[in-house]
């Protein structure tokens, strides 16, 4: 107890320069490689619609050939073609089923968006957790620490037999394990968040003491409904299936002709070009129709491809579907639970706090052990680690609940940083 004024300064001047959740996910935004690979991705669909696009463009190629007869003439041909596709409807097909696949690769970069603030929170809160974990195991070893020096005293002065003080020593041990085992889950934690924003963590700001249960103002299936209308992850799975049967029309459409029209222009220059085309540039306009006949059954098998490519993204839209809902219903479930688990949680640790002093009472009294001092002590630590734990877990819950539910914006993550405790 004697420590407790100087740790609370400590921790003042800590929670001084602490960041809080925005300003984490300000420093991930910008960072994170995951977030920054789905950007990617999204940028190279969209330059593969407009390369399925340019199909359907002009075309225009100039070609330089250089000529000499035996009679040591030279001359050179100078060729230009310029071609506009009238009707290609395989080619604008594919361009519909790059658009969809743009679409969906957008869609995707805003779930990627939502799911890094969720691991900016998992990673947040999940350091606070560690934190509070290596705490109570301090805790702990303190208490048990200071319960053997009392019953080597008590036994020294022939209070008590050798064996409470071995009973002591051994549950200080123990808890010195635990403290051990807290520290490499605090340096991991440190490391994940790291591995988000890159860069070592600052101090963070924690929730406020008098957290209560956030309100939800639907039911589970109004969430579910939310859910598979504005899931980016449903989206870009129902852009997919899209995509999927453009490019079954797409294949079919090799059996039918192509019209272009075509307007090529020649010029030759030169010592060897005939009288009758010198200083002529004769130009041609044509119609060019093409008709397939036959590829080998390379078209029948393309468009069967495209079909079973069809049918596994409907199935996996329908898995996708289910996983959502399955989600959404969960952590509305958890979330719903919140009040009850953190009363409980505040509760217990009221419990505990009682059950302790009454205990130091009766070992002061006679009426108590050793041994049931230090179970009050790890029943009153546990119960208050208990307590911090439920309560990150109510707001990562209602963060889960927004992803699934394809609303985890900055103005959710804003919401739960009101919750922490200001400068």
């Amino acid at each position: 107890m004697r420590r407790l004024p100087l740790a609370l300064v400590l921790l003042a001047a800590t929670a001084a320069h602490a960041d809080d959740l925005l300003q984490v996910w300000a420093q991930a935004r910008a960072a994170d490689p995951l977030l920054r690979q789905a950007a990617a991705l999204s940028g190279a669909q969209e330059a593969t619609a407009r390369e399925a696009r340019a199909a359907l463009l002009p075309q225009w190629k100039l070609e330089r050939d250089e000529l000499r007869d035996s009679g040591g003439n030279r001359w050179n041909t100078t060729t230009s073609s310029l071609s506009q596709p009238l009707i290609d409807l395989a080619a604008l097909r594919e361009w519909d089923a790059s658009r969809s696949q743009a679409s969906a690769q957008a869609e995707r970069l805003v779930a990627a968006e939502q799911a890094a603030r969720a691991r900016v929170a998992d990673a947040y809160f999940g350091l606070l957790s560690a934190q509070a974990q290596l705490a109570t195991a301090r805790a702990n070893e303190e208490a048990f620490d200071r319960q053997v020096n009392e019953a080597e005293s008590r036994f020294k002065a022939g209070l008590s037999a050798q064996v409470e003080a071995d009973q002591s020593r051994a549950y200080r041990e123990l808890a010195r394990s635990n403290t051990l085992a807290a520290e490499l889950a605090l340096a991991d934690a440190r490391e994940a968040l790291a591995q988000l924003t890159g860069a070592a963590p600052p101090a963070l700001q924690p929730l406020r003491g008098d957290l209560v249960a956030q309100p939800l103002p639907d039911d589970a299936e109004a969430w579910a409904r939310r859910a598979e209308a504005a899931n980016p992850g449903l989206r870009a799975l129902q852009l997919d299936l899209r995509a999927s049967e453009q490019r079954i029309a797409s294949a079919r459409a090799g059996h039918l002709p192509t019209l272009s029209l075509g307007v090529d222009t020649t010029r030759q220059r030169g010592d060897g070009v005939p009288l009758l085309d010198a200083g002529r540039t004769p130009t041609q306009v044509a119609l060019r129709l093409t008709v397939p006949l036959f590829a080998g059954g390379a078209t029948g098998a393309a468009a069967d491809r495209a079909g079973f490519q069809r049918d596994a993204a409907r199935e996996q839209l329908e898995a996708g579907r289910r996983a959502v809902l399955r989600e959404v219903r969960a952590e509305h479930l958890a979330v719903g639970q919140g009040a009850a688990q953190l009363s409980a949680a505040q509760a217990a640790v009221e419990a505990a706090e009682r059950a302790l002093g009454a205990t130091r009472t009766g070992l002061a009294l006679g009426t108590r052990s050793t041994t049931d001092l230090l179970l009050a002590i790890q029943t009153l630590t546990a119960a208050q680690n208990a307590q911090t734990q439920v309560r990150h877990r109510h707001v990562l819950a209602l963060l889960a609940l927004h992803q699934a539910a394809g609303s985890l914006g900055d103005a959710e993550l804003a919401a739960v940083n009101a919750l922490l405790e200001t400068r």
